[in-house]
């Protein structure tokens, strides 16, 4: 301490033309591999919880179900909406998962995407209403009826859905 130089090195961007180390911004985005993530979604402010049922679904004979429940109010469109400044249509949604090991893997999932704002996103519907909808990340939103309905038994949506996630940077 005291007048002893340390031997770090300072980097100033200012004096090495931005080629010095990532900004602190930078480093906090940045993912184990390296590469930055991508920026936030579409999604406006909402709400997710969940809860365990004490029922199967189909195809999950031995398990509970993992109800998660998205709530959106009504809202003002951003900058990042499609009307910016036009009023859109809030939305309960009920999915469903089975509650075992890979499908509490794919909650917490969910739960990261949610939070980059990825599952859903403003759009205007075919009345010409701005609704809020789901994004590409397919969600079972009924417990049964079969992937016809977006329900369960559907054997590959878990591994489809985590493959899905990951390709949006979400692991």
């Amino acid at each position: 301490m005291g007048s002893s130089q340390s031997n770090d090195k300072l980097h100033c961007n200012r004096y090495l033309n931005g080629k010095g180390p990532p900004s602190l911004v930078q480093q906090a985005n940045q993912d184990v591999n390296g590469m930055y993530r991508a920026g936030q979604g579409s999604q406006p402010e909402g709400q997710m919880t969940w809860v365990i049922l004490h029922r199967d679904l189909p195809g999950f004979p031995n398990d509970n179900t993992v109800q998660i429940n998205y709530i959106f109010p009504d809202g003002i469109q951003t900058k990042k909406h499609p009307n910016p400044g036009q009023p859109y249509e809030g939305l309960r949604l009920c999915a469903y998962l089975p509650d075992s090991r890979e499908g509490r893997k794919v909650r917490k999932l969910l739960d990261k995407a949610f939070n980059q704002q990825l599952l859903f996103t403003v759009a205007t519907n075919q009345d010409g209403k701005d609704i809020i909808t789901t994004t590409s990340i397919p969600l079972k939103t009924q417990p049964d009826g079969g992937s016809k309905v977006d329900g369960f038994p559907d054997s590959d949506y878990l591994k489809n859905v985590r493959q899905i996630l990951k390709d949006k940077g979400v692991e």
